[in-house]
């Protein structure tokens, strides 16, 4: 695979962009994190605390692409002083927050509903560069916010007294605030005048979430007899999987690849670009956990879901 980010002399990395690769590499990796959730929700359903899973999930995930890149890169393992505070909240902020709060959202909300208000994100983007960038914007960027708030009343059926659980609706916020540290912090990263690859870069930012969950809730006190048991990915009828087995596939399949996918992506086109694909993921993620956790979404909460992803559009096209 030819390294996305290797500089090639005398030719700057915008001219080298192609975005039709950018994009297609961002929808693999919204197919992967739509599949991920339905896994990541079916081993929360056993009992193992979403702060457990998660620091798991990316110390893994570390482990993973340090080995990647210290036997395809090894150059790349060292981290110049001037990235250290760049890695730390691209790390800390950007992944390790984003996943913590997803996952006390999925916890405790149906999959497409925490992802449809964790996809908030691109219109925190979208108001972070117009009132602290000082970059212009379209007028549709109010329009968007508009309607994202109206199909969030939708999702939330408010009409009914808000019947979503209001720990997970804040834990989606919240996650939607830290993805949206992400996709800016990633951006920045890339836009240096040498700009890491995309592994080393996703795999020190791994390693600093590794860090920070490591000093939180040490690895002694991991209750790993939680994993011992099975869990039911396809519902409570379909087969029983190994909770090992489940887990793998988060780390690998549903975070080392889908992340990297990612970062890849912001080679080739802009934050706002990559969280524009990224709008199909909670469509993807509600069909997949419809078809395999029973999650029946009401008509109402369908049409708000579109509504709030036709509000991020449209914030989006603001930039």
């Amino acid at each position: 695979m030819t390294d996305l980010a290797e500089p090639i002399p005398g030719i700057p990395l915008a001219r080298r962009r192609v975005p039709s690769l950018g994009y297609g590499l961002y929808f693999v990796a919204a197919a992967l994190f739509a599949i991920n959730g339905t896994v990541s929700k079916s081993i929360l359903i056993e009992g193992i605390s979403p702060s457990r899973l998660i620091e798991l999930r990316i110390t893994a995930a570390f482990i993973v692409l340090f080995i990647i890149v210290a036997l395809t890169k090894p150059k790349a393992l060292r981290v110049q002083r001037n990235e250290i505070v760049v890695i730390a909240v691209f790390g800390v902020a950007g992944i390790a927050m984003t996943q913590w709060m997803f996952f006390i959202a999925l916890e405790r909300l149906a999959v497409g509903i925490a992802l449809i208000i964790e996809f908030t994100a691109p219109i925190m983007v979208a108001l972070w560069f117009r009132f602290v960038r000082q970059q212009a914007v379209r007028p549709t960027v109010w329009v968007g916010l508009a309607l994202a708030l109206l199909g969030l009343m939708l999702v939330a059926q408010v009409w009914q007294g808000f019947t979503l659980d209001a720990i997970g609706v804040a834990a989606g916020f919240g996650a939607a605030a830290a993805l949206s540290v992400y996709y800016i912090s990633a951006e920045n990263q890339l836009q240096r005048p040498r700009p890491r690859d995309a592994v080393s870069l996703t795999m020190w930012g791994f390693g600093a979430a590794a860090i920070f969950f490591a000093i939180i809730q040490p690895w002694w006190g991991f209750p790993w007899s939680d994993l011992a048991g099975s869990g039911t990915p396809l519902g409570v009828d379909g087969p029983e999987v190994p909770l090992f087995a489940l887990t793998t596939w988060m780390v690998v399949l549903g975070t080392v690849a889908p992340f990297w996918l990612v970062v890849a992506s912001l080679h080739h086109i802009s934050a706002p670009q990559a969280a524009t694909v990224g709008m199909i993921e909670p469509v993807m993620a509600a069909v997949v956990a419809w078809l395999a956790l029973a999650e029946i979404l009401t008509v109402m909460q369908i049409i708000g879901g579109l509504i709030v992803l036709s509000g991020v559009y449209l914030a989006e096209k603001s930039r």
